[in-house]
């Protein structure tokens, strides 16, 4: 039996030897880490040092590439005689992962954005023979272009190297490499003629760049001040060197078309399209200028900045380029799609005759009734079969591979997308992720190369991104209740059976949506404008979270000192008070209806008045809950107060109207201490006040007075200057008591 675990070492040698089943592509062999054996060796040592301190020397590591004679990562570990580890991998990504095996299922520990477990037992668990840990996925892909925006927008080097270290032990090797890309594009049009205004013009401001990049909108929340640049372009140096040393491989950016105005003034004979408005944008920030990748004009543009990338960020070869984003192309003729994807593709080849072009998926989903099969066969088939990788990016819920033939020979990546916006609340798809890389795998004349997680958002639910990310790894699905129970046990430190049973009813209702093509935007009523037609569906029964509640609840008083408990503590009362924010909602819009106005007057007083502050308390007490610091990492970046109101109306914008007008309002909402009481509870209260002035005068409520009137709370938060808090404030325990107490009895009566 291994020791703590109780689970004996056949089960946890988490996929034993594989049959080599996916298609091979000859076209993706030159695809290898730069960075030497020893390299790699080094930087596995210097993570190890960064998570278990003085502990770290007791693992002995090496990468020796020769481990794998078919790309595939492998990693071997055993025990030495004086209880030390010794691990052995192909890659130093196959190592990483092989320990953080070890470290999850032989020492109970676990690593989060959410906080750490690190109680390694003295000494080291011992292993009988040899653990081997290997994969049948080419590669393990992470990120999605709009998490630039949604999540690391504001990071620092210290906060990267944090997400690369979590990437490695993950089994992350291809991750998208998208920083500081707008520092060469500004070299590239000043030396194609463009002035600093025209640049200026274009680029949007940071919190919106992923969108900009894609031809979404331009100059909304600009301009990029010089001091943006050369930060970010220092921060791409540092993370590509140290995913290099991991024996990563970094996806770079290529040219989609999408081009500045000024273009037109130095060409005015380009063949140039203007796209309609974006989004509900008008033409004054949307209605993008998208070059025909015919023109002679877009191999010029797109070899010299791609050759710019290439010498300031060197290569490994796969760049990411979208070129129909959530717009849809001026013809659909086949051949006009194919004509494009080979000249975007021959914009490549013509700086790096090995390209290899990285394509998200997603176009084909959300723009499906332009995208049928000829016209999905023809752009695919523009670019020599094996030369393109596609992103199946929400393959959890609408994969494309099935009805594509396997996106007609092109390899792909299955995806699980899980997040949209970077929304708080909790949502999973375990038995469809459980399933679904296996069930692509053995489709008909699979070209599957890869798993992937693609959220817009990260930092939430990571129970999801932990389960994916081994899944990578496994040979066939997991006994998901078996995996929540040891996930409670290794998240907490902890076998009290509470807490597994809690993460068995979370893994069978909150985290297990079955209904068919949902998307997970949180559609709550606590973070939507308030009107009478909100969206009050759950996938899950709630009586499940609130068991849940009550056996975390329960544990709670021994396991304070744990960060990994205290956050799903706040966490999971987050979601009850979101449940019954919309409970509260229901009666008063109940009470208003049939013109009732001392229940009114009640459902609207204990929500306004007791409900959303306890709620803002809650969250004020943890740090992963804080609006404070997100608007403080964003201030911290700027050179003089100019930028940090520049960058701190970016931040707000983007959580809040994400637009002037509240062009996509509230879609990157987040419940966090601070915006829930001076924005979300702002908005409830004018609501709930206006229904009762409404009832007292004998007027009819006007939806479009309302919305006129919330507005203007709306962008007073954005504009109110107030400074919030970067540490938690209160005991998150006493907090989150004094709410079960009060609300647990009436959940119940709910029910």
């Amino acid at each position: 039996m291994s020791p703590r675990s109780g689970w004996s070492p056949v089960l946890l040698v988490v996929c034993c030897l594989f049959v080599t089943a996916y298609c091979k592509f000859p076209t993706l062999d030159h695809i290898k880490p730069k960075a030497s054996d020893k390299a790699q060796g080094r930087a596995v040592v210097e993570l190890l040092r960064r998570l278990l301190g003085t502990r770290s020397p007791e693992f002995l590591v090496s990468v020796n590439r020769s481990l794998s004679n078919d790309s595939l990562d492998v990693c071997e570990l055993r025990s030495t005689k004086n209880n030390k580890i010794v691990a052995t991998g192909s890659t130093g990504v196959a190592v990483a992962t092989g320990i953080y095996n070890y470290l999850k299922y032989f020492c109970n520990c676990h690593v989060s954005w959410s906080g750490d477990q690190l109680d390694l037992p003295r000494p080291l668990p011992r292993l009988t023979g040899v653990l081997r840990i290997n994969t049948r996925h080419r590669f393990r892909y992470y990120q999605n272009v709009c998490t630039f925006s949604y999540s690391s927008v504001w990071w620092d080097w210290p906060r990267w190297e944090r997400e690369i270290d979590w990437m490695a032990l993950n089994g992350i090797n291809l991750p998208l490499a998208f920083t500081g890309q707008e520092a060469l594009w500004q070299e590239v049009y000043r030396a194609l003629g463009l002035n600093q205004s025209e640049i200026e013009e274009f680029f949007s401001g940071p919190a919106f760049l992923a969108w900009n990049r894609m031809g979404n909108v331009f100059k909304f929340g600009g301009p990029l001040p010089q001091s943006w640049h050369v930060n970010q372009l220092y921060l791409q140096f540092k993370i590509l060197e140290r995913m290099r040393s991991f024996g990563m491989t970094p996806v770079l950016p290529a040219f989609s078309g999408n081009i500045p105005k000024g273009i037109l003034r130095l060409y005015p004979e380009a063949n140039v399209t203007r796209l309609g408005p974006w989004a509900h944008f008008n033409c004054s920030f949307s209605c993008s200028y998208i070059l025909d990748p015919r023109d002679p004009l877009f191999l010029q543009i797109g070899s010299l900045y791609l050759s710019q990338v290439v010498k300031q960020f060197g290569t490994d070869h796969i760049y990411n380029t979208d070129t129909f984003n959530e717009m849809t192309p001026p013809s659909s003729d086949p051949t006009y799609l194919s004509a494009v994807s080979r000249s975007v593709f021959a914009s490549m080849t013509a700086v790096d005759p090995q390209a290899i072009w990285l394509m998200q998926g997603w176009l084909f989903f959300s723009d499906a009734v332009f995208w049928k099969p000829a016209q999905i066969q023809a752009l695919l088939h523009g670019v020599p079969l094996g030369r393109m990788i596609v992103l199946d990016l929400f393959a959890e819920t609408e994969p494309i591979f099935s009805y594509t033939e396997s996106f007609y020979g092109q390899p792909f990546i299955w995806c699980m997308l899980q997040n949209f916006g970077g929304n708080s609340g909790f949502f999973g798809t375990v038995e469809s992720i459980n399933s679904g890389p296996f069930k692509a795998l053995h489709f008909p004349n699979s070209t599957l190369v890869g798993i992937g997680l693609t959220p817009e958002g990260i930092e939430q639910n990571p129970v999801m991104y932990e389960l994916m990310s081994e899944l990578a790894w496994r040979k066939e699905p997991v006994n998901l209740s078996k995996w929540a129970s040891l996930y409670a046990v290794r998240r907490y430190g902890s076998t009290q059976e509470n807490l597994t049973a809690a993460w068995r009813l979370l893994f069978a209702s909150v985290y297990n949506c079955t209904v068919p093509h949902y998307r997970n935007h949180n559609h709550s009523p606590l973070v939507r404008r308030p009107s009478f037609r909100m969206n009050t569906d759950l996938w899950y029964d709630p009586a499940d979270l609130y068991k849940s509640w009550k056996l975390i609840i329960e544990a709670a008083p021994s396991l304070m000192s744990k960060e990994t408990f205290r956050y799903d503590l706040v966490d999971v009362t987050r979601q009850v008070l979101q449940v019954l924010t919309t409970i509260f909602y229901q009666d008063i819009a109940d009470a208003f209806l049939h013109q009732k106005l001392p229940e009114l007057l009640t459902a609207g007083g204990v929500l306004v008045y007791d409900l959303l502050p306890e709620l803002n308390r809650l969250l004020s007490s943890d740090r992963n809950f804080l609006l404070g610091t997100w608007l403080e990492r964003a201030r911290s970046l700027a050179l003089d107060e100019k930028e940090a109101q520049l960058y701190d109306m970016n931040a707000r914008n983007q959580l809040t109207l994400w637009g002037p007008s509240g062009e996509i309002l509230d879609y990157a909402s987040k419940e966090w201490g601070g915006l829930m009481e001076d924005y979300y509870a702002q908005r409830w209260g004018l609501f709930v006040h206006t229904l009762v002035e409404c009832l007292d005068s004998g007027r009819p409520f006007k939806q479009d007075a309302f919305n006129q009137a919330v507005f203007q709370v709306e962008k007073g938060f954005i504009y109110n200057g107030r400074r919030y808090p970067t540490k938690p404030q209160g005991d998150a325990y006493e907090i989150a008591h004094r709410i079960f107490l009060k609300y647990y009895p009436q959940a119940l009566k709910r029910l």
